[in-house]
């Protein structure tokens, strides 16, 4: 037997204090920082510990569509935790689930979608679309269709199922996570998704596509989707949109697959779902898929604790009801005319920006360095911080940006952000930190 050496674990001592919060996607170096340490907020503006106030040019994270501290959702939120504390929809059901299940199926249509599964993250959401399209397959006597799709540069969460479907190297295989049954393709390369099909269709349970691809705010085109809607009607595999970023208005409709020619049998909800309220997301199943589970009495072996909760459903509601009484798609798609003319005027005029692209409020710019070149990915955090000291929270695209502002910006907070990342990506190629 070999004997096997440890590395000693670093000694801490009361000399060495190391602080309590994790901070997630940074090295324990950048961590306790009041810089980045949010303290309030309000609309479009964060207030830091460091004392700073900052405009939110990401909505915090794709989720707050409606702007920070939407007093209709907090009321919504505070009641129902008053009135029902917690309740599950693990093996038992509420009202307050009921009623949000009852809307989102109103709102996705309910001429095509009949059923909604919560969840609490867009990566659990997607684990669980991966089990309910193979269980689905299975009961209808195709047990061999177990490959799930996703297209290279895809963003799908780093829950072991998610991040496995991912299309971004973000060290899967450092974590062991197992991408057996997945493959990914080019997005809007029709012959490369063709060819797949072609060698392993029959396999194949379902492609899972973001309207817009999140790492770069790249639409798929109308030739990449009607290749796909023919593909499922070839092959028989599932089609699933992950509407996690671009659904509730961000694009320039409530969902971007309702722009689609024949909707997708599976819809992935989450950040706007609850305005960010809540640690919430909803799958909505077509009726079809629902009527197979419904014929066999099929249980999905599927639940979280924290799915579906009286303040997250009543959060769903209040959010619907504000997006509709604020008429939000319509002030988004104001706001993106807006956004849009001004980032073309900043790449038209100004060097250092290489290119826009986008559709309503999701937007990413590449940026180039003093030298000309494309900003190298390595340096794109710094890059953000940057924008961050001269006044604006962004968020990493690739050699760039993405700008996320909410649908209700007005044109003078988007005039500032833009004008916020022009001073800071000035400042950066120009060597001031």
């Amino acid at each position: 037997m070999t004997e096997t050496t440890l590395t000693p674990l670093p000694e801490t001592t009361a000399a060495q204090p190391h602080p309590a919060l994790w901070t997630s996607l940074l090295p324990p170096s950048a961590h306790d920082d009041d810089s980045i340490c949010a303290v309030s907020a309000q609309g479009m503006r964060v207030r830091f510990a460091d004392g700073t106030e900052l405009l939110d040019g990401d909505s915090g994270l794709w989720n707050a569509n409606l702007g920070h501290g939407n007093e209709n959702i907090a009321r919504a939120a505070y009641q129902a935790l008053r009135d029902a504390s917690y309740l599950s929809v693990f093996r038992y059901e509420h009202t307050y689930a009921r009623r949000a299940a009852e809307a989102l199926v109103e709102l996705c249509g309910s001429d095509h979608f009949a059923r909604v599964l919560f969840s609490t993250s867009g990566g659990a959401a997607n684990d669980l679309v991966m089990k309910t399209a193979r269980h689905y397959h299975a009961l209808r006597g195709q047990p061999a269709r177990k490959l799930v799709v996703g297209l290279r540069g895809s963003y799908h969460g780093l829950t072991f199922g998610g991040f496995a479907l991912t299309g971004e190297n973000l060290g899967q295989q450092v974590y062991g996570v197992d991408q057996r049954l997945v493959r990914h393709v080019t997005p809007n390369d029709p012959a490369d998704i063709e060819k797949l099909m072609r060698a392993q269709g029959g396999q194949v349970a379902a492609v899972v596509v973001e309207p817009v691809l999140g790492s770069g705010a790249v639409p798929l085109t109308d030739e990449y989707l009607d290749t796909l809607l023919r593909l499922r009607e070839t092959y028989g595999f599932l089609l699933v949109a992950d509407e996690v970023a671009t659904g509730f208005g961000r694009t320039g409709d409530m969902f971007a697959s309702q722009r689609w020619s024949r909707r997708p049998d599976l819809l992935v909800t989450s950040k706007g779902l609850t305005n960010g309220t809540c640690a919430a997301a909803a799958v909505i199943v077509s009726r079809g898929i629902a009527d197979v589970f419904r014929a066999e009495d099929a249980t999905l072996t599927h639940g979280e604790t924290q799915a579906g909760t009286p303040v997250t459903c009543a959060a769903i509601l209040a959010t619907i009801e504000e997006m509709r009484r604020l008429d939000a798609v319509a002030l988004g798609r104001r706001a993106s005319e807006v956004l849009g003319a001004a980032l073309d005027r900043l790449v038209a005029e100004h060097p250092l920006f290489d290119s826009a692209d986008g559709i309503g409020l999701f937007w990413s710019l590449r940026i180039r360095t003093a030298a000309g070149e494309l900003l190298p990915q390595a340096e794109v955090l710094d890059q953000i911080a940057a924008i961050r000291t001269a006044g604006a929270i962004v968020h990493a695209g690739l050699h760039g940006v993405q700008l996320m502002p909410p649908l209700t910006a007005t044109d003078a907070e988007i005039q500032e952000l833009v004008e916020a990342v022009r001073t800071g990506v000035e400042r950066y190629a120009g060597g001031i930190r």
